[in-house]
């Protein structure tokens, strides 16, 4: 394994029929295994370490993944190509969406309805994606401004991301990310999300202060924690589908 940059690739095998995909990260400082919604398994190493020692880490924690891939797999909630229609459970809004197979690629929202125009199912699903990130801002940001301004926690810069593993997190600079598929999860475990990432503005780790913060501000969090966790069946297939 020769390190190239930030983002190498690398397919290992686990077994005959699970392949795992190796990123090599000068920011990374220890080993680390994620797995993203669908069963996909990703290993972050840091520069220079050898691949046996990679082996050797999944190796070892192959159950915990097996574990955690079969869980991230029946999380994927079955959705056509195109959807038939898209449903907030943020904001409790619907909008049917119609796709009309059109070289000349546009998307057009009215109140409750969407026309996309695009040739192909995946030229309608990436003109839906942009949508949903751009809906994401608008409907994410400015709640996570006011919260931050009631708890009197300090926000540089919100940003809305597709991520497959992550609902948010906060930079030591002051920027909060936010999952664009917070919107298909209700107010309040979005709002826990909220109240966790801007303990971070206070707390960057998880120690038990962290906690404690988190507990102060929102005292039913272990349920709501739960509840963020499984909110991955709810986020439909074509927002991750390339």
């Amino acid at each position: 394994m020769k390190p190239q940059g930030t983002q190498l690739s690398l397919f290992e095998t686990r077994s005959s029929s699970d392949p795992f995909a190796v990123r090599v990260s000068p920011r990374a400082r220890r080993l680390t295994a994620r797995v993203h919604v669908g069963g996909r398994v990703e290993i972050v190493v840091p520069m220079g370490v050898h691949a046996h020692i990679v082996r050797d880490f999944v190796k070892r924690f192959t159950p915990w993944i097996d574990r955690k891939v079969a869980a991230m797999q029946s999380f994927v909630a079955p959705s056509e190509p195109v959807p038939g229609s898209i449903e907030f459970a943020l904001t409790e809004e619907r909008f049917a969406v119609e796709w009309r197979r059109e070289s000349k690629r546009g998307l057009d929202q009215g109140t409750d309805r969407i026309v996309v125009r695009a040739s192909d199912e995946g030229g309608a699903r990436a003109l839906l994606q942009a949508w949903l990130k751009k809906a994401a801002y608008e409907r994410l940001a400015p709640r996570l401004l006011q919260l931050a301004q009631e708890l009197n926690c300090s926000v540089d810069r919100v940003a809305i991301r597709c991520q497959r593993t992550r609902w948010g997190s906060c930079s030591t600079r002051g920027t909060v990310s936010l999952n664009c598929s917070l919107l298909f999860l209700p107010l309040e475990v979005v709002r826990y999300l909220f109240v966790h990432e801007l303990a971070h503005t206070k707390h960057m780790n998880h120690s038990p202060k962290f906690w404690g913060l988190v507990e102060k501000i929102e005292p039913d969090y272990r349920r709501l924690d739960r509840a963020l966790l499984a909110g991955w069946r709810t986020v439909p297939g074509w927002v991750f589908k390339t």
